[in-house]
């Protein structure tokens, strides 16, 4: 069975770096198939996605958050990290990490998401 459980701080400082840990029970993250995903949800708002890592190491992140997020993984711990720069206080919220992978068929593939972690509160103090 496939586990993911978020850790790290909940209470960080304005502009300081904020960092959250995804560790991964059940399954490599190494195994190609799968990709790994950071998802946040603000108070009162719906879901948003952050930024995948894939196997590879490659990266993609969202435009909304300007070059400030970071995402890497420790192969070793089964691990992956995201690390959020000058946040702000728009950036409270619960972050979410989750299992990613492609159902692919004729037409092409689709991106979908598997297990998720039960969130962490992040909130951002001045």
């Amino acid at each position: 069975q496939v586990q993911l459980q978020e850790s790290g701080p909940g209470l960080v400082k304005l502009l300081q770096t904020h960092s959250v840990t995804c560790t991964v029970s059940g399954v490599s993250i190494t195994i190609d198939y799968y990709w790994w995903s950071w998802i946040r949800q603000l108070p009162g708002k719906g879901l948003e996605w952050l930024g995948d890592i894939a196997v590879s190491g490659t990266t993609y992140y969202s435009p909304s958050l300007k070059s400030r997020a970071s995402i890497s993984s420790e192969t070793s711990n089964n691990q992956f990290s995201l690390q959020l720069s000058f946040v702000n206080p728009e950036d409270t919220a619960v972050y979410y990490c989750a299992q990613v992978y492609f159902y692919c068929s004729g037409s092409g593939c689709i991106r979908r998401l598997g297990p998720w972690g039960r969130g962490t509160l992040v909130t951002v103090s001045s």
